[in-house]
């Protein structure tokens, strides 16, 4: 193993904390369709990984006790061998392995259900147990009156006061409607799961999927809680593309431009102070973990 994998694997364990020593540690990533998924960056951002980590599925939650298929319906495609064949809307449960360290992820990638939300919770914890699973990350995103223009926020919660006070984190003072997310928050603490939450702020008027600026922004929130480089440089020119796309698109409509600046006004004055600060840091942090990561 390199001295940089060695560091990698480190990082992570000193931020998360294995459950006792020479232990490997799993972290369960989820991320849902839907209402908790504005621009669907959380769902591509919990792709991303899978097939950077080529996760391979270890168990699925059966649809038929939690959709309403008028709603969420199942659909008709093609397989490689020419049949058609339907496609159900299963919450797909995936494992990987990432190299060089000793940390194991599992993915739980599904479509907010329509009904009987807590047995639906229980039953994916059930498989978290099985899965010896020892935190979980959450990963949302919602819309928001933020600029296309500047950097997508990103907040990150903690409501475990442990890894809350190790991770220099905040606990949510939210208050309102939740999804599937906000439910598998709460009932994962109360299993013994310590769990972060992670939300993009996708701007409003641009809430069309893809948004690969906001899937970014989260994948480098990842990227710091787990200490591991992400090659995203194929991603990040996506996400100029995108903006320039909005750029042109402002433009040409003076009402949203004039809105526009107003927001990058408002966000400029707060983020006054951060950006000579924290968010300077944090990038210069990544940018050492990707640069350790090529040398050999």
């Amino acid at each position: 193993m390199s001295e940089a994998k060695d560091q990698e694997a480190v990082g992570l364990q000193r931020l998360l904390g294995p459950a006792a020593d020479g232990e490997r540690v799993t972290v369960l990533i989820a991320a849902f369709e839907g209402w908790n998924d504005a621009g669907e960056a959380a769902s591509d951002a919990l792709k991303y990984l899978h097939h950077l980590w080529g996760a391979k599925r270890v168990a699925v939650i059966e649809p038929d006790e939690y959709y309403d298929f008028q709603f969420t319906r199942p659909e008709v495609r093609y397989t490689g061998a020419g049949t058609r064949k339907i496609k159900w809307p299963v919450t797909k449960i995936a494992k990987a392995t990432i190299p060089g360290t000793a940390v194991d992820i599992i993915f739980v990638h599904g479509i907010e259900p329509s009904y009987r939300w807590r047995a639906y919770t229980a039953e994916l914890l059930a498989r978290a147990a099985e899965l010896n699973v020892n935190y979980v990350l959450l990963v949302g995103a919602l819309l928001a009156d933020v600029p296309h223009s500047r950097p997508i926020p990103v907040t990150a919660t903690c409501d475990d006061e442990d890894l809350r006070v190790r991770l220099d984190l905040e606990a949510s003072a939210y208050e309102g409607p939740v999804g599937i997310v906000g439910v598998l928050n709460e009932l994962a603490l109360l299993a013994g799961l310590p769990t972060i939450s992670l939300w993009a702020a996708v701007p409003h008027y641009v809430a069309q999927a893809p948004s690969p600026k906001a899937e970014l922004a989260l994948l480098n929130m990842i990227e710091d809680f787990l200490q591991l480089p992400l090659p995203t440089g194929d991603l990040a020119e996506d996400a100029q593309a995108w903006e320039r796309g909005v750029n042109e698109l402002a433009a040409g409509d003076a009402e949203i431009a004039a809105y526009v600046r107003q927001l990058e006004e408002t966000k400029d004055t707060e983020d006054l102070p951060e950006a000579t600060g924290e968010s300077i840091a944090k990038e210069f942090e990544r940018y050492l973990r990707r640069r350790g990561k090529d040398q050999p």
